[in-house]
């Protein structure tokens, strides 16, 4: 069986990670996506790596499974290439800067004049209304704008951003599964649309439930480091032995949680004791708690004691870096960290497709070569010749 979305053609106007990492989702759940990049690629192709003569690491995370040609869209002829390729295009996605894909002559109204079926998605900072719809933006300006940055880090030290694509994979995502809808109602209307999603729109839908203080007493809710407000035992624990990711994440929120814990610490009279039988009581004990936790934490590795308390039925987790995240077996048994062969970078571990499909399983392939596909792409899908071609190349419009 082929994958989900076998049949339908994306063109890939995005650059960064908010536009790839919709694209890539796409690409995995088996669309044929064609990135266009300018000649000589966009620029976190190299701009971002080590080595100028290889495509950065950022790049190719991004960029898995698609197909890549490059075209000039600032020039006549490649604008024109372009919509002889929009013809025959299913979805058209794009994170350029404000206004940018209307400068170009390129917006949907254009595009639907070429193809009334095209679905038109684009990403932007604020969107296109608005007083910040001028207003550029990257991944922490979203965390900020979005509430993120207020609620994190310490009680006593600043807002703090988190190392997470909050504003843009999880945009990226927004912009699929709109993508996707807009493809199902074409089923119904036979034409497509425009689809829009804004950074700040999705970073306050990722924390909607952290608004429920404010809504309940009409304030916002404070920085508490890693605790929780409502739970105690809640927090990180720190493991043998002792290094900077030594620790353990846990969260005991149930009668059942906290007894089955007391077993596992050696400590099970604490089950019952009154001082910390309830939720409540426990959170007003939260450093007793914290310290009888630490106490026990301290005389295993992180390891260890995930399986000891996750084992019982606890929630716990260890806490890992980047080197565990990517040998975790059971993150590789399970297919989400997968290994790539690329002609000049080798052989490399990525993670791969988070979305599990029995009838079409995902299969990570590499990130194109910059023009990789252009003959393939220019010469069978636009019909030019290889003399065409060569005067494209020489002119710089691919």
């Amino acid at each position: 069986m082929g994958g989900a979305l076998d049949g339908i053609r994306v063109l890939d106007l995005t650059l960064w990670e908010a536009g790839p990492s919709c694209t890539e989702t796409l690409a995995w759940l088996g669309a044929e996506v064609i990135k266009i990049e300018p000649p000589g690629g966009e620029q976190t192709r190299r701009g971002l790596s080590e080595d100028p003569e290889k495509d950065s690491w950022f790049f190719l995370l991004l960029n898995a499974n698609k197909k890549a040609v490059t075209l000039n869209l600032k020039s006549e002829r490649g604008r024109a290439l372009f919509e002889r390729l929009v013809k025959d295009a299913d979805v058209v996605v794009e994170n350029l800067g404000p206004g940018a894909i209307e400068r170009l002559g390129l917006g949907y109204e254009r595009l639907r004049q070429i193809n009334p079926r095209i679905v038109l998605a684009s990403i932007k900072g604020f969107g296109s209304t608005g007083p910040y719809a001028q207003f550029k933006s990257y991944e922490w300006i979203a965390q900020a704008m979005g509430g993120v940055m207020s609620q994190t880090g310490p009680a006593d030290g600043p807002p703090t951003r988190v190392q997470a694509g909050l504003g843009d994979t999880a945009s990226g995502i927004h912009a699929a599964v709109g993508i996707l809808a807009a493809l199902l109602q074409r089923h119904t209307t036979g034409v497509g649309q425009r689809i829009e999603i804004a950074q700040q729109d999705v970073v306050v839908n990722l924390r909607r439930v952290y608004f429920s203080d404010y809504l309940r007493n009409g304030t916002p809710g404070p920085r508490s480091g890693n605790r929780s407000a409502t739970s105690a035992p809640s927090n990180v624990y720190r493991c043998r032995p002792f290094g900077a990711n030594d620790y353990v994440f846990l969260h005991a929120n149930t009668p059942e949680m906290w007894r089955a814990l007391t077993r596992v610490i050696g400590r099970p009279e604490l089950a019952d004791d009154p001082r910390y039988g309830t939720v409540a009581s426990r959170v007003e004990r939260v450093d007793e708690v914290d310290a009888l936790m630490e106490r026990w934490t301290e005389a295993h590795t992180k390891q260890e004691a995930m399986d000891l308390l996750a084992g019982a039925g606890v929630p716990c987790g260890a806490v890992l870096d980047a080197a565990e995240v990517m040998s975790n077996q059971h993150l590789i048994e399970r297919g989400m960290i997968v290994d790539v062969e690329h002609p000049v970078r080798g052989k490399f571990q990525m993670p791969g497709n988070a979305i599990r499909m029995s009838g079409s399983p995902t299969s990570v392939t590499r990130a194109p070569l910059v023009g990789e596909h252009n003959h393939e792409v220019f010469g069978k899908l636009a019909g030019l010749s290889d003399d065409e071609l060569a005067s494209l190349t020489a002119d710089g419009v691919i």
